[in-house]
């Protein structure tokens, strides 16, 4: 058996260098040092048990050969793998793409790589990368998902490690933030400095993460005993966003105060109020972005790190990894209310407030 593994590696690695000149094999430096391939191997991957004047032997073949090993021959050898896959919305979203940077600058301090890929909201999408993605040996999976199921994360778990981020599944790690504690604490803020009519601009709302935010909307107002106002809510998706937002800002009765329950939809609202050169009515984003603080005034956000949760998503993998029997954990990751003028403004609304448009 162990012959049968030293011929896949040999000839896992034939093939042309750049100047058109066969790849060194394993077996070419074993005949150069007059040695068995095995012992190659064993020098090649630094394992003890050679004599110091063979592995000087077998060193100075390797180098006068030019002999790279196959580092994906040899991770298929030892059933490891050096890649992470990641599964997202969207790299546009400034969270996840925020997110994938801070994963993948932890990942390659520690010599691995990562490949990810997106749903853009879609089922078959979703279906589709996530065949793609772990189709070969994975070292763990990141994903978000949108319509896979509990079961199916549970079957590839046996697999490798899989951790869910945003959005949690029954029986797999989470890593989440409290998005029901931190809206009800922005829409309290609202309410506290006199705003009767808050609009709420979602995405989607099959998502629980938008679910739990819309729902801690609703507890607010309930609380403060007022009467939630159901069309002051846009929740239709981002292809007809835009003109909903606008058409609810041209109202009579236009909200004094937004809610916007994700960083695009705040950025949609941003693109209405100024191209209709509306002037700003208090705004929160749930979600920081680029450029946020350039307007006047700021956009005041709910600040779930990227970093913190890409951070917290990395260990945890690595642990699992160390662990892979371990015992699911969901883990809440803390946010921030960064206030930058926008979400503190009075429901009163100056009439010679600068349009959004105008910058700092």
């Amino acid at each position: 058996m162990a012959m049968e593994h030293e011929r896949d590696e040999s000839s896992a690695t034939v093939g042309t260098q750049r100047d058109g000149r066969r790849r060194a094999r394993i077996t070419d430096v074993a005949q150069l040092a007059g040695v068995s391939i095995k012992t190659v191997s064993r020098v090649v991957n630094g394992e003890s048990g050679v004599l110091p004047e063979t592995r000087e032997r077998v060193a100075a073949a390797v180098l006068e050969l030019g002999f790279v090993p196959d580092r994906r021959a040899r991770s298929l050898k030892r059933g490891d793998t050096d890649t992470i896959g990641i599964l997202i919305d969207a790299i546009s979203d400034p969270f996840f793409a925020a997110f994938v940077s801070a994963v993948e600058e932890l990942a390659v301090a520690e010599g691995l790589n990562v490949l990810f890929a997106s749903t853009v909201h879609d089922a078959a999408q979703e279906r589709e990368q996530l065949e793609r993605l772990t189709g070969d040996r994975l070292r763990g999976l990141i994903i978000s998902p949108f319509a896979i199921e509990s079961a199916e994360l549970a079957a590839l778990r046996q697999r490798f490690p899989v951790i869910c981020v945003d959005r949690s599944r029954e029986g797999i790690d989470s890593i989440v933030v409290d998005d029901y504690g931190a809206t009800l604490e922005a829409v309290r803020g609202f309410l506290s400095r006199g705003h009767r009519r808050i609009g709420f601009i979602g995405e989607e709302i099959p998502y629980p993460t938008v679910f739990e935010r819309l729902s801690a909307y609703r507890d607010a107002h309930a609380e403060a005993g007022v009467e939630v106002d159901e069309s002051l809510i846009i929740a239709q998706g981002r292809h007809r966003e835009e003109r909903s937002i606008s058409e609810l800002l041209a109202r009579p009765d236009a909200p004094t105060a937004l809610f916007c329950a994700t960083s695009p939809a705040a950025i949609a609202t941003i693109h209405v109020l100024s191209a209709d050169r509306v002037p700003m009515p208090a705004l929160i984003s749930f979600g920081d972005f680029q450029f946020a603080d350039v307007f006047t005034p700021g956009i005041t956000c709910v600040d779930q790190d990227p970093r913190l949760i890409g951070e917290a998503t990395f260990r945890r993998l690595m642990q699992l990894g160390a662990d892979p029997q371990a015992e699911p954990e969901h883990i809440v990751v803390p946010t921030r209310l960064i206030a930058r003028g926008s979400g503190e403004m009075a429901p009163e609304r100056d009439a010679s407030a600068r349009p959004i448009g105008d910058l700092r």
